[in-house]
């Protein structure tokens, strides 16, 4: 069957990863411009020349503040598409980001030589930084639509695997795709899964790619098409329309592999051998991990003699509490934390997992999960090898044992050594309940499949934005 060719959208339609590229280099841009407008009210002030001598002189300032702001921004989430789109919790976390700037600005002013440092430069910055990025921000035409509108798609299938794309797509994408409809058999026409119509079959699926000008179609399951349907997708993909599966979509949009529709397809959700040569990144990984636990042992034993006073203090007992994790391939070992429960908390209760209101925390307990100081003392398991510094969280047998019979796949996350903080716990925070452990898992499945020291350092950015935050529980 022959087509004319499909009208181009009448607006560019940038993907996710191109509208997070825009925003960075829109805030690094603002940024260099709040350094210039600084360094220009200081001239003022301060009664010196503002010149391009001036500015070259004190250019180390562009090069600290732009990487300063893109950190901490990452580590605030202030890429995140869904809170970007939401102006009220952008400011608030704009506020929060520019706070942080100073607060390491001033830690730095009264750690060096007096007049090492301009004395209200950075009072000056963060005024202008939050305006300028506000501004940015707010008539921002990749965010709010005017240059460019949200990219039309047409999932194929009614199953499982479409329901849950639906719910990413509207909880995750931040508007950034639109859903025409839903294409799948005929006597389904009508059909409603999550709101959105079931509102052609294989034959109708053309006509809804030209009038809807459809740039993508999502498969939700590629292993159950039928003849007519596969033809049909094979038209839209041959006059240019993109072919994506569901499994990929949703790991870009939510960072989680959705162990739940993957079928048969097990090899998406394991870390498959990629070849016989040399692969530097496990040997820098263990490298880097124990410099930065040798690193991290300072404020642990500077913090030790306040901390153990202060738990002791609160609630007499243990300083440390041990207990048995599940490691690399199944491993038993004994993991170690600073005690925030009354002694024998699990006297009456046996393993369970702990939540918000857990009345078995103490007063100082809180504050240390709040800020993770309870997890020190776990440089110790990183330096036996025990843990990694980034990986799935360890469990207890107990858990492991019941969430292995429930969950697919979960097994998989014992491939690799477990760590302090990881990709499930930055992406989605402490869970409580076994329906927790699910998402938890599909996050843990995502970083074992893109393991990487790019991710490792955001991992880490990330960590540092919620200890910062005191989002511990």
């Amino acid at each position: 069957m022959l087509f004319s060719p499909l009208p181009r959208p009448e607006r560019l339609q940038l993907r996710i990863s191109e509208r997070r590229l825009l925003m960075r280099i829109g805030d690094s841009l603002a940024v260099i411009a709040a350094v210039a407008i600084a360094l220009f009210i200081w001239t003022i002030v301060a009664k010196y020349e503002f010149s391009s001598e001036f500015l070259r002189e004190n250019s180390v300032w562009f090069i600290i503040l732009v990487p300063l702001w893109l950190t901490l921004a990452s580590a605030n989430d202030f890429y995140d598409l869904r809170l970007a789109s939401k102006r009220g919790q952008m400011m608030q976390r704009l506020l929060l980001i520019t706070a942080q700037q100073v607060v390491v600005y001033l830690i730095v002013f009264f750690l060096s030589p007096r007049d090492a440092l301009p004395r209200l430069f950075i009072l000056y910055y963060g005024v202008a930084s939050f305006v300028l990025i506000t501004v940015w921000r707010l008539i921002n035409p990749a965010l709010v639509g005017w240059a460019t509108s949200a990219r039309k798609v047409l999932i194929i299938g009614t199953d499982g695997g479409a329901a849950e794309m639906i719910h990413a797509l509207k909880s995750e994408s931040g508007g950034e795709y639109w859903m025409v409809g839903i294409i799948g058999d005929e006597h389904e026409v009508g059909d409603l899964i999550d709101e959105v119509a079931v509102i052609g079959g294989p034959s109708d699926l053309m006509n809804f790619v030209a009038r809807e000008r459809v740039t993508e179609l999502i498969l939700s399951s590629t292993r159950d098409l039928s003849g007519a349907m596969f033809s049909a997708v094979m038209d839209a993909y041959e006059h240019g329309v993109a072919l994506i599966p569901m499994p990929v979509l949703y790991e870009r949009l939510t960072g989680r592999v959705p162990v739940e529709h993957v079928g048969s397809n097990w090899t998406v959700v394991l870390p498959l051998d990629e070849g016989d040569g040399f692969q530097p990144y496990p040997a820098l990984k263990r490298i880097l991990e124990v410099s930065a636990a040798l690193i991290g042992f300072v404020p642990f034993m500077v913090l030790l003699p306040f901390v153990a006073l202060a738990i002791y203090i609160d609630c007499p007992g243990p300083i440390f509490y041990g207990q048995e994790r599940v490691g690399l391939n199944g491993r038993p070992f004994r993991v170690y934390k600073f005690r925030t429960m009354i002694p024998n908390a699990e006297q009456a209760t046996g393993a369970v997992f702990s939540d918000k209101a857990d009345p078995r925390k103490t007063r100082v307990g809180k504050f240390l999960r709040k800020t993770r100081i309870d997890e020190l003392p776990q440089l110790i398991n990183i330096l036996r090898g025990d843990m990694s510094l980034i990986g799935p969280r360890p469990e207890r047998p107990e858990h492991v044992a019941r969430l292995q019979a429930k969950i697919p796949f979960y097994r998989t996350r014992l491939t690799i050594r477990p760590g302090l903080t990881g990709w499930a716990q930055v992406m989605y925070g402490y869970g409580s309940t076994d329906d927790d452990a699910l998402v938890k898992l599909q996050y843990d499945l995502y970083y074992i499949r893109h393991r990487s020291l790019m991710l490792d350092i955001t991992i880490l950015v990330k960590t540092v934005g919620r200890v910062l935050r005191m989002s511990g529980v």
